[in-house]
């Protein structure tokens, strides 16, 4: 069986807003619910795994009551940081599994299926895969009071979601935590394995400001 672990455990402080942005709506539903239904969307079987603070927890079942919002998911508690709360969501995949497991932010709604059915796959050959988009815009490097431009065709933006091998996941993630882990690829990195790049899509945007809301409707 493969699995999604969604984290979302944004503040919505850059949105300026008292409700934590995963909750925020898009085209009259909340962006956390359209994340989830994207991936139900990609496979009816996929076990979804959703990661929410517990101060959010009875929040989100009030949303879910008043959408009627019926996608089956397994329920975690957020962690201090993204690391820990992957931590826990990894918990619910049984130490026995085989297959593919994802992460996956939850304010972003629209990768595309093609992205995600392209991710797991990769994955079940290559065990550790992460989508990634070019840099288009022109790209300087900072050094104290100076900055030089930077070639941006060797950068790449990542997204998610980052897919791999569950025994990988599990084995890297009993790494003791450190500042470095910014994402699950440089956790799974740092265990000493190499990361397989596959082509994103851009339209998969991470939605953390109200410019970001302005665009996602417009997606939709």
């Amino acid at each position: 069986m493969d699995y999604i672990i969604i984290v979302a455990g944004g503040k919505g402080l850059r949105m300026g807003s008292d409700i934590p942005k995963q909750f925020l709506p898009i085209g009259g539903k909340p962006v956390l619910m359209r994340t989830l239904e994207r991936f139900r969307s990609y496979d009816a079987n996929l076990q979804i795994i959703l990661v929410l603070p517990e101060a959010q927890q009875d929040y989100w079942r009030e949303l879910c009551e008043q959408y009627h919002f019926d996608v089956e998911y397994l329920l975690a508690n957020g962690g201090q940081t993204r690391f820990h709360s992957v931590l826990n969501g990894l918990a619910l995949v049984p130490d026995d599994a085989e297959g593919v497991v994802g992460v996956h932010d939850g304010v972003r709604p629209f990768p595309s299926i093609e992205v995600i059915r392209n991710c797991y796959a990769t994955a079940r050959v290559k065990k550790a895969v992460i989508p990634v988009i070019p840099v288009v815009e022109t790209v300087r490097h900072l050094e104290g009071d100076k900055s030089a431009t930077v070639p941006r065709n060797d950068y790449r933006l990542v997204q998610t979601p980052q897919t791999f091998d569950i025994q990988l996941l599990k084995a890297a993630n009993r790494q003791p935590y450190n500042e470095g882990f910014t994402d699950d690829a440089s956790v799974v990195e740092s265990y000493g394995y190499e990361i397989t790049l596959v082509e994103g899509n851009r339209e998969n945007i991470k939605i953390t400001t109200p410019y970001d809301l302005k665009i996602a409707e417009v997606l939709l």
